[in-house]
């Protein structure tokens, strides 16, 4: 046997090592912000709204182009008349043409066609105001889009932070375990040997459990947490692994730009409201005025009768056979409504002055809003460069209680109490330095842009 068989065979008998499939990428806080503009219903809504009301532009410059309308009619009916008044109703048909000498039981087909085309030359402006409405329509849609898509990103960056934050804790409260759990085994050696009292291996077991509690619960705060921002991303559950690295390394640049409050998406929805009030006013004003309409109208008509009581019958009347053509110009002027429009232009101006205050308010609050996000990022910023010194000290003092234990000089008591200031400690320094991304992410949330957030994680120092 060759020495490549040999080789071949012996590849052939070494044991299979399935390989694992690689890990799915930690979802960053921009994708999490992208995947919710992407997934969110809230989002698609909107959206679909923007367009709806971009598309009643088009539907208010129809107005321009000329109107037809088409009519065709065929009828069987008798053919007497009955000279004299009728008051305009909508129950008994017309009838035209003269009386003819024919008992009442005698019927006739007619049929009747026509088209009639009508269009304004010119309106006053009032189609031009009409259009106005329906583009600060649009733009309103278009704000409130952007208003929705910056309230998800809000909610989005938060359920995010929220996640790290309660992974942070989880895994402090871990530690935590892990430390009682060596701790309470030396002390159930020191009991074993007689060298401690009893009761202080039934005071380690104690802190122990409650640890365990405490973790079991932080790991539960996870997994709810995980589920809210699965549902503002649309990422199942169990795929959602954030990365918080870069979170966690980095802390927000100390300048912030200041945003013009004018171009807040809430800022932008309300003047368009206030303009779209305008314009509605200037619609109304453009309605009192006379209306001029070109017309030309095409029809034709036939009867089944004679002018002089002959009935040809058979299908005579069924086809038009007397065709007609006009054209003209037709004025109309509402003058009686002159009380109407007036009561409608003073109810929109009323709105208006209502939407004018509402933009006003709406733009203290956000200056207001601003002003806190700023106090409480900068009150955040001092919080995260305290807690490293709160950390050292408990380490130093969980150590120091440690090493009395040893030596005798501290109870159980004594080194829980260090453990549970280390443990808050740790928590308190996780906390405080996520808690200056969520004061960050309220800021630029109260500016409306969120581009300053989606770059900072990777900023270098």
């Amino acid at each position: 046997m060759s020495k490549t068989l040999i080789a071949i065979l012996s590849l052939a008998t070494l044991p299979v090592v399935a390989q694992s499939p690689p890990a799915a990428p930690r979802l960053t806080l921009a994708q999490a912000l992208a995947a919710a503009d992407k997934n969110y219903p809230k989002i698609r809504a909107a959206g679909e709204q923007r367009a709806a009301a971009e598309a009643g532009i088009s539907v208010a410059r129809t107005s321009y182009l000329p109107r037809a309308d088409m009519l065709w009619q065929t009828n069987r009916a008798t053919a007497n008349n009955v000279y004299g008044l009728l008051l305009p109703q909508s129950v008994l048909p017309s009838i035209s043409g003269p009386v003819l000498a024919a008992d009442n039981g005698r019927s006739a087909w007619s049929s009747a066609g026509g088209t009639l085309v009508s269009w304004q030359p010119f309106d006053f402006g009032l189609r031009s105001a009409e259009v106005s409405v329906a583009r600060q329509g649009a733009a309103a849609a278009t704000a409130a889009a952007n208003l929705t898509k910056l309230d998800v990103e809000a909610a989005t960056a938060g359920a995010y932070l929220d996640l790290a934050t309660a992974e942070q804790l989880a895994g402090v409260a871990q530690s935590n375990v892990s430390r009682l759990e060596v701790f309470a085994k030396s002390v159930h050696t020191l009991v074993d040997n007689q060298l401690r009292p009893g009761a202080e291996a039934a005071q380690a077991d104690a802190g122990l459990a409650a640890a365990r509690t405490q973790w079991i619960q932080a790991r539960t705060s996870v997994e709810v947490r995980r589920a809210a921002l699965a549902n503002l991303t649309g990422i199942p559950a169990p795929e959602v692994e954030i990365d918080t690295a870069a979170l966690l390394a980095n802390t927000p640049g100390q300048t912030v730009a200041t945003a013009p409050i004018e171009r807040h998406p809430a800022t932008e929805q309300q003047t368009a409201f206030v303009l779209q009030q305008q314009a509605r006013i200037a619609a109304l004003s453009h309605s009192y005025v006379p209306q001029f309409n070109t017309q030309f109208a095409l029809s034709g008509r036939g009867a089944g009768t004679a002018l002089n009581g002959v009935f040809p019958g058979g299908s005579t009347g069924l086809t038009p056979d007397t065709l007609n053509w006009a054209a003209g110009v037709q004025v109309t002027f509402p003058a009686f409504s002159f009380f109407n429009l007036r009561a409608q232009k003073r109810v929109q101006e009323a709105n208006l002055r209502a939407d004018e205050a509402r933009r006003t308010q709406t733009m203290n609050d956000l200056n207001t809003q601003a002003a806190q996000a700023r106090a409480v990022l900068d009150g955040a910023r001092q919080v995260a460069q305290n807690t490293p010194v709160e950390l050292d000290a408990a380490r130093q003092s969980e150590q120091q209680q440690r090493a009395r234990f040893n030596a005798g000089l501290a109870t159980v008591i004594d080194v829980a109490v260090a453990e549970s200031l280390l443990t808050q400690a740790e928590a308190d320094d996780v906390v405080a330095r996520l808690n200056v991304w969520r004061a960050f992410a309220a800021l630029t949330a109260a500016q409306g842009d969120f581009t300053p957030l989606l770059n900072e994680p990777d900023r270098r120092p």
